[in-house]
C-alpha cells in the first residue's frame, strides 16, 4: 500500500470509527446531563425517613450506617455527601438515598446502568490510566485525520479553493464561545 494522505486518513479513520461514534454519543449526553442522564436509571425506589441531629457536623458514616440499617437495603453502606440541606447516602451496587436534612424524609433509588449509552459515558468519564493514554492517542489520531483530510488533493473543492473557508468558519464558533460568551 502506498503511503499517501488519503490512505493514512482513511485507515486511521476506519480504525477509530467505533470510538469516534461512542465519544460523540457520550459527549452529546454529557452536554445535556442536567436534562437527561442515562449513565444509570432508577428501576425501583422507596420512601424512607431518618432521625438526624440538628447539628449537621454530627452526621458521619457511623451514624448513617446505624440509622440506615433498618431500611432493609441489602447493599453495603459506602459513603455520604452533605450539601446544604441535602444528604446523599451511597451504598454499593448502585443504590443511592437522597434525604432532606431538615425533615429527615427521602427516597432510596436502586439504579442500573443504561445499556450502551451508560457504557459509552463510562468511556468518556473513566480515570483509568490505560484508558487515558489510549484516549490521548485517539486525540492525536483525530488531529492526524484532520490534517491528512485537509491535505488530500481535491481540485476545485479542495482545501485551497473552498475548504479553508469552511475550516475558518468552523474555528470561529469555538473562539467566539471561549472569548466572548464564556
Amino acid at each position: 500500500m502506498k503511503l499517501t494522505n488519503r490512505n493514512i486518513h482513511r485507515d486511521v479513520a476506519f480504525f477509530y470509527v467505533g470510538l469516534l461514534i461512542a465519544f460523540s454519543f457520550s459527549g452529546i449526553i454529557l452536554n445535556h446531563r442536567q436534562d437527561w442522564y442515562p449513565m444509570d436509571y432508577t428501576y425501583e425506589s422507596s420512601e424512607v425517613e431518618l432521625i438526624l441531629p440538628e447539628d449537621t457536623n454530627l452526621i458521619d458514616d457511623n451514624l448513617l450506617k446505624e440509622a440506615t440499617a433498618s431500611w432493609g437495603i441489602e447493599a453495603e453502606f459506602d459513603s455520604h455527601r452533605l450539601r446544604d440541606e441535602s444528604l446523599r447516602v451511597y451504598f454499593k451496587d448502585n443504590v443511592v438515598a437522597d434525604i432532606d436534612v431538615i425533615t429527615g424524609k427521602g427516597i432510596v433509588e436502586y439504579k442500573r446502568k443504561t445499556p450502551f449509552l451508560g457504557h459509552t459515558m463510562y468511556l468518556h468519564k473513566t480515570t483509568n490510566s490505560f484508558w487515558i493514554w489510549y484516549s490521548d492517542i485517539f486525540g492525536a489520531a483525530m488531529i492526524l485525520i484532520a490534517i491528512t483530510g485537509i491535505l488530500i488533493p481535491a481540485g476545485k473543492s479542495g482545501f485551497k479553493k473552498r475548504g479553508w473557508k469552511l475550516a475558518l468558519a468552523g474555528l470561529i464558533f469555538p473562539l467566539i464561545f471561549l472569548f466572548i460568551l464564556a
